[in-house]
């Protein structure tokens, strides 16, 4: 698979965060009564600006300017507590061969200490891509076009392993092919032409036959 390259997102796909990070929500306001699964659907994937908009309108009040410093530290704390690699991640990126890259929606401090902490930064030799950095978010294809260029890939040549609907859009949207990634308890949905699959194990098949593919 020497001639594509494979483009991850982050929380949902590579670490089993999405829970810690909305986790940290419920540490912090105490008034949202929410299920922490509720909380996770609803906010998969999206940008937090978004996330911290949405609550203040449902809450009913501003939350205080130190807010986002004080969620970060919480999410910080809990990633060195309780990160994990997703089901199978590690084996995974063992048997995968050629370029790859982390392309997530948050801070680039996050990023490296989630890879740090799960024990996933050796397989991607520092090539992480953040939205805080490109100034693109997701659905907006900003991102993934940017890493593609990086990384010395045309879209065409591109792989995107998305969890999220918005990332799925974001793929789809700069050209290039959208690995839909939901876990065996979440209803599959399929995304414009995504390739939906349940578990990392059914992942390098499915590269390899899109490697080999005319693009």
């Amino acid at each position: 698979m020497r001639d594509i390259c494979i483009i991850f997102d982050l929380d949902g796909t590579l670490v089993d965060s999405e829970s810690l990070c909305n986790q940290a929500f419920l540490d912090l306001l105490p008034q949202l009564d929410d299920r922490l699964v509720t909380l996770v659907q609803r906010y998969r994937g999206h940008k937090l600006a978004t996330i911290l908009a949405d609550l203040e309108q449902r809450l009913g009040f501003k939350l205080p300017g130190g807010f986002e410093r004080d969620y970060r530290q919480r999410v910080a704390e809990l990633f060195s507590k309780h990160l994990q690699p997703m089901p199978g991640v590690p084996e995974m990126l063992e048997i995968l061969q050629g370029a790859k890259c982390v392309a997530s929606s948050g801070p680039t401090a996050k990023i490296q200490l989630a890879l740090q902490v799960s024990g996933l930064d050796a397989y991607f030799n520092g090539c992480i891509f953040s939205s805080y950095e490109v100034g693109s978010w997701k659905p907006e294809p900003g991102l993934f076009r940017f890493a593609a260029r990086s990384m010395g890939f045309r879209p065409a040549q591109c792989a995107v392993v998305e969890d999220s609907e918005v990332g799925v859009q974001a793929a789809l949207a700069a050209g290039m092919a959208a690995f839909h990634y939901q876990a065996g308890d979440t209803p599959v949905c399929r995304k414009g032409n995504s390739r939906v699959f349940e578990h990392m194990s059914q992942l390098p098949p499915l590269l390899l036959e899109f490697a080999a593919g005319d693009r």
